[in-house]
């Protein structure tokens, strides 16, 4: 998600409950779902019974999560001094709920999409290319190409912005081999982007 807290100019959408629900609830669990299917195929049920959390996670959730906001925050600084983006068009930003309803599933929507996220482009892909791509540098060029091609949509500087994210996620993925730490803070920088579009348009 790339953050722009207003700097840059886009559409804005408003938030809908029911638009954020109907995501969850049709794609974000069902990819999920179907991920760790062919995880569990692949290495055994006991994989899933092995990812509970642990001291990890708090490592790489405290590094990552300040982290994410610095490369967010940085982008957008830039954005200011080198607008590239003229003469193309900038995503629509989606707006902040309006209700405590509202909030809660927007935290359930950008938890599940970090989770859902981290499981395929950090946990699946760094793992299962470990045999053909032992190092490690490899494996997190890859997993970052793929990951900020599927923020294309964002435009340029949100590609900016998912490789930079995606370079740290997967650097203390491989470092901690933590999936919920970079999911936590995967998701809690998602809100955050929510967080400070909602306060920078009360400014």
């Amino acid at each position: 998600m790339d953050f722009t807290g207003g700097i840059t100019l886009s559409e804005a959408i408003p938030f809908s409950i029911f638009r954020e629900l109907g995501r969850t609830l049709t794609y974000t669990i069902p990819s999920f779902a179907l991920l760790w299917y062919m995880i569990s195929e692949k290495k055994g049920f006991q994989a899933i019974k092995n990812e509970k959390p642990r001291m990890g996670d708090l490592f790489s959730f405290t590094a990552g999560l300040p982290g994410l906001i610095l490369i967010g925050l940085g982008i957008s600084l830039l954005t200011m001094f080198f607008p590239f983006h003229q003469g193309m068009s900038l995503p629509p930003k989606v707006e902040a709920p309006i209700s405590i309803i509202g909030w809660i599933v927007m935290i359930i929507s950008c938890l599940g999409t970090g989770y859902l996220e981290e499981s395929f482009f950090r946990f699946y892909l760094l793992t299962v290319l470990e045999k053909p791509l032992p190092q490690a540098v490899l494996r997190i060029m890859l997993s970052t190409l793929m990951f900020s091609l599927c923020h294309v949509y964002e435009g340029p500087w949100g590609i900016l912005n998912s490789i930079l994210a995606g370079v740290l996620l997967s650097m203390l993925f491989v470092r901690f081999r933590s999936l919920h730490g970079i999911a936590w803070a995967h998701g809690g920088y998602n809100i955050f982007v929510y967080v400070m579009g909602n306060f920078s348009s009360r400014i």
